[in-house]
């Protein structure tokens, strides 16, 4: 190790005296949870732990040193096993279990998720966690889903924004982010070999987007591949994604890592850009030192992952510090305040808030309300500091003891033992002031490695609910779920609160939203369906013979809803509070809008009721004459703004050209859409009944480029290649310009590629390279128009 207080070497001068089984190590993974170390050169050994929403942390998985085989059988244990006795890998810790994302991004509130950053950072430092596996930020193509709960949204941009401010707020505190997984991981059926098949317009606009945010504005310190193949090829040695994309495009300059035993081709995965491979694999290293020592892994291939561990070291090590304790009481404090911005308000004829003094005899239902459920299963599952029981903190709004019932018995039950457990909760029903029945999906069946099979609550809920709310004055389910489920009972009761998994405060989160001690301010960042079939993906998932085929293409969500003209069961963006607010005074700083440019949207915003209170206004945009096929609207910015009664005030929104752009096949590039763009302005995707237009102007021509395949209407249609194919034709048959153009026109309808058509209709034998060079020219021009 170096003297104290002498400075470390830089990382070229240390990546200089590696030797070659040195880098072989660095980049392979120490046990399951640590990089290795080079003590001679003073390169230290780094901790890497879970989990996207709290800290699963273990001294003994993270003991410098072998032991992966052990590991090994309790990694597959935790990803395989359900229910709430699975096991959370040896020796947990406990730490602060917050909202998972989910919950975090129905709170539509980027700096109430910074401070989570912060409070990651805070509970890493002190157990010595340099990287913390997450924010996790894939996109939520269905809620089927088994991983939905650890996801922000259905829409890129919403969670492109969410997951820059975590990433943000940890970094700052001296503790990297690893966003993961990178990319198109969205379902968990056969996920290591499943084939996410998508085209490229929908991968670039809808998958890939919210990366590439997060990449460019908050440079996180790591990127975890994916275990799913991606368009036929392993995301873990993919190099067109690893290294054309993300670092030739984006600028990426931070290390890819592997996901958990994700790679399969050790020797392509570095090729591809895959720098670091954990856990420790022996096999896999052994074929890693074959191929260095063949030549099939060039030295430079080597040395350039090698040179990305030692600056992620560095930057860990440069922030590391004696492990302090974190405030417990203030990070559960946070969590609550979380879950409460994030629970969203689905449906309220009044019944809420519930008036403490006056609502007598209240009656909780569900295993919910004692043993709440906080969190999904798998990796992200960790051990909270405490749990808050939602029996216990309705009770202390009520000031007395609340009768329960489990209504749904727990675990194995017969039919027999079903149907007392629902008599029993009728009864009581029927006789009490307000019932509130917790519910939630099945618990052993879906999360990390398994899909849910529909959209169901667990056996026995929806005719528990349904028995109670047609014999209770007033009934009230508070739903503990991952994303969306079907409500055939909507119609019977008179609320509906989603805290969705909201992490250990959630017990006191929700009661103090039925009690009015706030007001729900959550908004859906998924759409609810009214059956499964109506999902945009539902005629592609979850594929078959290896291969998911995204069918849906870029229309996603809501957009797939708005496209169809289906009417949801709760849409995009929604959310009830206990006031009411007013938008006005639309405004748009700028007329027009070029390539480059951002137009800030005014705003005025005014609580007309008579309680405190935050709303979510959304922008979202529609182009009039759309380059490409998208969904009729789509999310473009947002802010959350929070008044007391009477209160107003104007928020300003801005929205850049880029995110009014797609993504255009033709020319591999994001283009604007010339014309007017309506931006509307409102509460949620289906209640925008502000506008304000914009004309945007862009350099990239809107006709189609010239190809070798190009018909002769779509090269008359572009004026560049018009020019270009009439100078070719009068060259070879020897007449001016003009003639030249006319006879082109004459061959408008010929639907054989325009060079065939005028070698077949003039008798000419056109050479290949000639024709290359007319492209290529075509090409060169229009590229300096756009500016490139």
């Amino acid at each position: 190790m170096q003297p104290e207080n002498q400075p470390v070497p830089p990382t070229d001068e240390r990546l200089a005296a590696l030797t070659e089984d040195e880098k072989i190590q660095l980049v392979s993974g120490n046990g399951m949870w640590r990089t290795n170390s080079v003590p001679r050169l003073d390169v230290a050994s780094i901790v890497l732990a879970d989990g996207p929403n709290g800290l699963r942390f273990s001294r003994e998985q993270a003991a410098d040193g072998p032991g992966a085989a052990a590991d090994f059988a309790d990694f597959i244990s935790l990803v395989t096993r359900r229910g709430e006795a699975a096991p959370v890998q040896r020796g947990p810790e406990p730490a602060t279990c917050f909202p998972t994302a989910s919950t975090v991004g129905t709170s539509w509130d980027p700096r109430l998720a910074r401070e989570l950053g912060n409070a990651f950072a805070a509970e890493c430092r002190s157990f010595g966690v340099g990287v913390l596996l997450g924010p996790g930020m894939n996109i939520r193509r269905t809620p089927l889903a088994g991983r939905t709960s650890e996801y922000y949204s259905e829409d890129p941009l919403l969670t492109g924004v969410m997951v820059t401010a975590v990433t943000r707020g940890l970094q700052e505190r001296g503790v990297g982010a690893c966003i993961k997984h990178f990319a198109a991981n969205n379902s968990e059926i056969e996920r290591t070999s499943m084939d996410s098949v998508i085209d490229e317009r929908a991968l670039r606009d809808i998958y890939l987007r919210a990366f590439e945010r997060v990449v460019r504005d908050a440079e996180p310190w790591m990127v975890m591949s994916s275990y799913n193949r991606l368009n036929g090829l392993q995301a873990a040695q993919h190099p067109w994604l690893l290294t054309q994309v993300l670092r030739d495009e984006w600028g990426y300059e931070g290390l890819v890592v592997s996901d958990w035993h994700g790679i399969t081709d050790r020797p392509a995965s570095v090729l591809a850009g895959n720098d670091l491979d954990m856990p420790e694999s022996a096999q896999r290293t052994a074929r890693l030192r074959a191929a260095v020592e063949s030549g099939a892994v060039p030295g430079a291939a080597l040395d350039r992952s090698a040179g990305r561990v030692l600056r992620l070291v560095d930057r860990v090590t440069a922030h590391a510090g004696e492990p302090a304790p974190f405030d417990t009481d203030a990070h559960h404090a946070l969590a609550t305040r979380i879950a409460r911005a994030g629970t969203v308000l689905l449906a309220n004829n009044g019944v809420l808030p519930l008036d403490a003094d006056a609502t007598t005899d209240v009656l909780v239902l569900g295993t919910g309300a004692t043993e709440p459920v906080i969190q999904g299963f798998g990796s992200a599952r960790m051990t909270p500091t405490r749990v808050d029981i939602p029996l216990t903190e309705i009770g202390r709004r009520t000031g007395g003891p609340v009768r329960h019932l489990a209504g749904v018995p727990a675990g194995e039950h017969t039919g027999t033992e079903r149907q007392a457990a629902l008599d029993e909760a009728t009864a009581a029903a029927a006789t009490c002031g307000v019932a509130i029945v917790f519910a939630h999906t099945p618990q052993n069946s879906d999360g990390e490695n398994a899909d849910r099979a529909d959209l169901a609550l667990e056996e026995g809920y929806d005719e528990l609910i349904a028995a109670v709310a047609a014999v209770a004055p007033r009934t009230v389910v508070v739903l503990t779920v991952p994303d969306a489920v079907t409500m055939p009972w909507l119609p019977d009761v008179d609320a509906v609160l989603v805290p969705f998994y909201a992490g250990q405060g959630m017990g006191s989160a929700v009661a103090s939203l039925l009690y009015g001690e706030h007001a729900p301010a959550g908004k859906l960042t998924t759409t609810f369906p009214r059956r499964v079939a109506d999902i945009p993906a539902f005629l592609g998932y979850p594929g078959e013979g290896g291969r998911h085929v995204y069918v849906e293409g870029s229309l996603v969500g809501y957009r797939g809803y708005d496209e169809r003209d289906i009417a949801p069961l709760f849409p995009f963006g929604f959310g009830l509070s206990y006031t009411t607010f007013a938008l006005s005074d639309v405004t748009a700083d700028r007329a027009t809008l070029s390539d480059e440019d951002t137009v800030a949207v005014s705003v005025r915003v005014r609580n007309t009721g008579s309680r405190t209170g935050a709303e979510v206004v959304q922008i979202y945009a529609r182009a009039e004459h759309p380059r490409v096929r998208s969904g009729p609207r789509e999310l473009v910015g947002f802010a959350r703004v929070e008044l007391s009664p009477g209160e107003e005030r104007t928020v300003t929104i801005p929205v850049a050209a880029d995110d009014l752009a797609h993504w255009d096949v033709t020319r591999a590039r994001r283009v604007l859409s010339d014309g007017p763009v309506r931006l509307l302005v409102g509460t949620s995707s289906r209640d925008l009944p502000h506008t304000v237009t914009v004309v945007a102007h862009t350099d990239v021509p809107r006709w189609k480029p010239l190809r070798r395949d190009t018909a002769p209407a779509a090269a008359l249609g572009n004026p560049v290649a018009r020019r270009a194919v009439a100078g070719l034709l009068a060259g070879r048959l020897d007449v001016d310009a003009e003639t030249a153009d006319g006879l082109l026109q004459e061959c408008r309808r010929s639907f054989v590629n325009v060079f065939d058509t005028l070698a077949n209709r003039f008798r000419l034998v056109l050479d290949e390279a000639e024709i290359a060079q007319v492209i290529a020219h075509v090409a060169e021009e229009e590229a300096g128009r756009a500016g490139h």
